[in-house]
């Protein structure tokens, strides 16, 4: 049997590289080796203020651009976690198991919260609850998380060795990985950030359904340094990133990037990075645009992975349930 990785993708914003080079790109890459559950976590999103039509329009439209990036659904599965109410269940009952104290450690409310504690909502404070109970509905064995989601595999596995120790083995323990290259793409205009927009503008990001242009403009625009040559050093954050990226795209070692571009300026560099970028995401572009009009085609794919995942997820919580004395 292979192991078994879940993995989940908010469907909030705009999908940018970083989102497919730290997470995408691997879930893509690792399909034949592994038993996969990708889920687009609509309950996670809710955790701050949405638009409900946008929420729902921006939830098919990320399964779409899974999809056209290379989820294949003969190798894995996709889903709507809201679609499986054993995901909300199941994070009530771990919340009776996981002290304040843990939570309160949890660095990324520390970040997300900071200056407006009192106008956070309870969601966002809980959100590793949540995540805890997406893990372990399906007996997952590991999952591919950036560095700034370990913490939250962390108390996930806190939990369940809590759970188990209590009421005998019930849950499986996970492991968190995370990928060695691309794991934290950084943004183009402030590189020593994480890529979003909210800290950077639109110019920070690249979304996947970026036009040729914009990607142009990004890439030309991207923070750099003084110094000229195009070297894998952290210590230059901002060319670092940039190389990063080129080396995600590419698939080449780092030596051989160096020696490509040895006598080459900064310009040359950004010119063949902003082609690389292109011509992949050109590729998805017009996959995700075949996807996006058929939307029955959607509809049906969530209805058939739902149905093929709602059994596992349900018999995980009556065996919770039954431990604990519900029902």
């Amino acid at each position: 049997m292979k192991k078994r990785v879940f993995s989940g993708i908010k469907p909030s914003g705009d999908v940018h590289i970083g989102n497919y080079i730290g997470a995408i790109k691997n879930w893509v890459d690792s399909q034949d080796d592994f038993g996969n559950i990708f889920c687009i976590v609509d309950l996670h999103a809710i955790t701050v203020p949405q638009d409900p039509k946008i929420l729902k329009e921006k939830t098919r439209e990320l399964a779409a651009l899974l999809l056209a990036a290379g989820i294949d659904l003969d190798k894995s599965s996709l889903f709507v976690q809201s679609h499986i109410s054993a995901h909300s269940e199941l994070a009530w009952i771990l919340n009776c198991f996981i002290p304040m104290g843990w939570m309160e450690r949890m660095t990324q409310f520390k970040e997300k919260s900071e200056g407006k504690k009192e106008r956070a909502s309870v969601g966002l404070f809980d959100y590793p609850a949540l995540m805890a109970a997406d893990i372990l509905l399906y007996d997952t064995d590991a999952v591919p998380v950036g560095e700034d989601q370990k913490q939250h595999v962390e108390l996930t596995r806190d939990v369940a060795e809590k759970f188990n120790s209590l009421y005998g083995e019930t849950f499986k323990v996970p492991e968190a990985t995370v990928p060695k290259t691309g794991a934290r793409v950084m943004g183009l205009q402030n590189p020593l950030k994480k890529m979003s927009k909210s800290e950077g503008g639109e110019k920070n990001v690249i979304a996947l359904l970026d036009s040729p242009d914009d990607i142009k403009s990004k890439i030309a625009g991207a923070a750099t340094d003084s110094s000229k040559e195009i070297k894998f050093n952290k210590d230059r954050p901002g060319i670092y990133n940039l190389l990063v990226i080129y080396e995600s795209f590419t698939g080449l070692p780092r030596q051989e990037i160096e020696s490509k571009f040895e006598d080459k300026g900064y310009a040359e560099f950004k010119n063949e990075l902003t082609e690389t970028v292109v011509e992949k995401l050109s590729f998805i572009q017009k996959r995700f645009k075949e996807m996006m009009a058929d939307p029955a085609y959607i509809e049906k794919i969530f209805k058939e992975n739902v149905d093929k995942l709602r059994p596992i997820a349900e018999k995980t919580l009556e065996n919770v349930k039954k431990k604990v004395g519900l029902g």
